[in-house]
């Protein structure tokens, strides 16, 4: 039986590389804790070629490889000009209408967009400065609008979808439906990007109105399938809302018989149930799949099993199923599940099983282990804090090929800024880039900031930080913000925090109730009542203006 691989466990349960799961998967659900943000994905397709064609493959590659380096510089590029350039629609709050401070600041933005210097305005480009700006809805619509007056370019449904990502972070869900209706007078509406819509809504805590566009589907011509129904329900369990996810199978599939579920529609209850540390329904819903449907487990399945009995603490009862798992000759372990029980033990400080479960996978693989595999080994030496094994490791890495990647840092600088390392943890982030091949990336200057925030008199190098983050176009988050405005208001640097408030409105990045809270009644106690006056009114117009088209 084929290995799987990482891309074969995203393909069985939607969004698995967006959201929590084991200490491996791709998105830590400890952000505001740790800083920690997404993983970075490491997955290859292997493919029997003859030398024919390994050789046209190469030269292909090699076409490929030079037009990501330049689609990656002009993006970069433009994000420059955008971070610096970012009065849009509420840039000008507080003064003249919001039309024609819109206008204005729009025409501000695309005059400096002009004059960039980027003759060719590809599809691929746009699409990645949308993904860039994905925190940023409302300056993602800024660009979105400059580039189709651009000449000869036409948006695609990726540029489309990257759009509304960005809209659904800001809950702009009325612009959002409007872009549809444009989408599907070009032709360009597909399934994907109603599951898109489906995860902005469940993000935002609101499950029926994931349901509700889900059923739309069939209004604008697309028969809703069983692949879509697996979405729907993959998209409620990744943001928590599991018992919606069951009751909605038990509808459509036990009540009405819409669908017929597969090994996949399972094995997304199965995960959701698992990370919710509910092992009773997790063994319900196995027991129906085998009984009721018919099927049988395979090693994806085994993996959601393990993953549920660690994040329980369970060990040694994950451990029985792998040598179960063994010694089965039909069913190989995935690397997902000795990544998984790799990371679990580790963070257990049961190093020497951890390490013994990485010795077994590169004996069953017979090959260097995948990125997340040694990055669960680098995490659990890190749990001992045995940093000097976790770099030792990471020399491997790098002998073998195998990376290491901005995460396999972020992990090291985790665990030195939580054992207050600080130093330590200052040298290896200002070495990632020049010595270690690996540039910072925005879950990197998160943590970085946020420690020198937490520290005392620290607030300028994190200021430092900040700007040398924005130089490489790479803009802030609401985290970011939100750690930098506390640490201004508490040394009582009331102007700069005033500063900062203003661009995270400038670019429309809603603020925390609880930092808004703080940063006025530090000017209230200062003797500031019209500038908190003045910074809520913004905030208010921000809150109930919506975006137009």
């Amino acid at each position: 039986m084929v290995l799987l691989n990482y891309r074969t466990i995203q393909n069985r349960i939607p969004g698995y590389h967006q959201v929590v799961g084991s200490p491996c998967r791709y998105r830590c659900r400890s952000i505001h804790s740790s800083g920690f943000i997404e993983e970075e994905e490491d997955t290859n397709d292997y493919h029997d070629n003859d030398n024919g064609n390994q050789i046209s493959n190469s030269t292909t590659a090699t076409k490929d490889s030079d037009d990501d380096r330049n689609i990656a510089i002009d993006s970069e590029k433009l994000c420059k000009i955008l971070s610096k350039n970012h009065h849009h629609y509420y840039g000008g709050c507080g003064s003249g209408s919001s039309t024609s401070s819109s206008s204005s600041s729009s025409g501000i933005i695309e005059s400096a967009l002009d004059h960039s210097g980027i003759k060719v305005v590809s599809p691929a480009l746009v699409e990645q400065v949308l993904k860039k700006l994905s925190n940023v809805g409302a300056l993602a619509l800024s660009f979105f609008r400059w580039a189709e007056k651009q000449q000869g370019f036409k948006h695609t449904t990726a540029t489309y979808n990257a759009l509304i990502e960005a809209l659904g972070k800001i809950k702009q869900f009325k612009l959002i439906w409007d872009t549809v209706h444009s989408m599907k007078l070009k032709g360009l509406l597909t399934r994907d990007t109603f599951g898109l819509i489906e995860r902005r809504y469940a993000r935002a805590r609101k499950p029926i109105e994931a349901v509700e566009a889900f059923e739309k589907m069939a209004k604008f011509g697309l028969k809703p399938e069983l692949s879509d129904f697996n979405t729907l329900i993959g998209t409620l369990c990744k943001s928590g809302q599991v018992r919606k996810a069951q009751e909605l199978f038990d509808e459509m599939v036990k009540r009405k018989k819409r669908f017929e579920p597969d090994l996949k529609t399972y094995t997304i209850l199965l995960d959701g149930w698992g990370t919710e540390r509910n092992l009773v329904l997790l063994k319900k819903a196995y027991t129906e799949m085998r009984d009721e449907g018919g099927l049988e487990p395979d090693v994806v399945t085994f993996g959601i099993i393990i993953n549920a009995y660690c994040k329980s603490r369970k060990y040694d009862e994950a451990l029985e199923l792998l040598r179960e798992i063994e010694a089965n000759k039909k069913c190989k372990p995935s690397p997902h599940i000795y990544c998984t029980l790799i990371s679990g033990l580790g963070s257990e400080k049961r190093l020497n099983e951890a390490l013994e479960i990485f010795e077994r996978s590169k004996a069953v693989n017979g090959s260097p282990p995948e990125v997340p595999t040694y990055n669960a080994v680098v995490r659990s030496f890190c749990w001992s804090m045995r940093l000097h094994d976790a770099y030792q490791v990471v020399e491997e890495m790098r002998r073998n090929g195998v990376g290491p990647t901005s995460r396999t840092y972020d992990i090291i600088l985790h665990h030195l800024i939580k054992a207050r390392r600080m130093k330590e943890a200052y040298s290896v982030f200002q070495r990632m880039g020049s010595e270690f091949g690996c540039e910072p990336n925005l879950n990197t200057y998160t943590m970085i900031v946020r420690m020198l925030c937490e520290e005392e008199e620290r607030v300028d190098m994190a200021i430092k930080v900040w700007d040398q983050m924005k130089d490489k176009g790479i803009l802030p988050s609401m985290h970011m913000f939100s750690a930098l405005i506390n640490s201004l208001c508490h040394e009582n640097r009331l102007d700069d925090a005033c500063k900062y408030f203003q661009e995270m409105l400038d670019l429309g990045i809603r603020p925390p109730g609880q930092l808004y809270s703080n940063l006025k009644q530090a000017l209230l106690d200062a003797g500031k009542k019209d500038v908190a006056l003045d910074l809520g009114l913004k905030l208010d117009k921000i809150r109930k203006i919506p975006l137009i088209r």
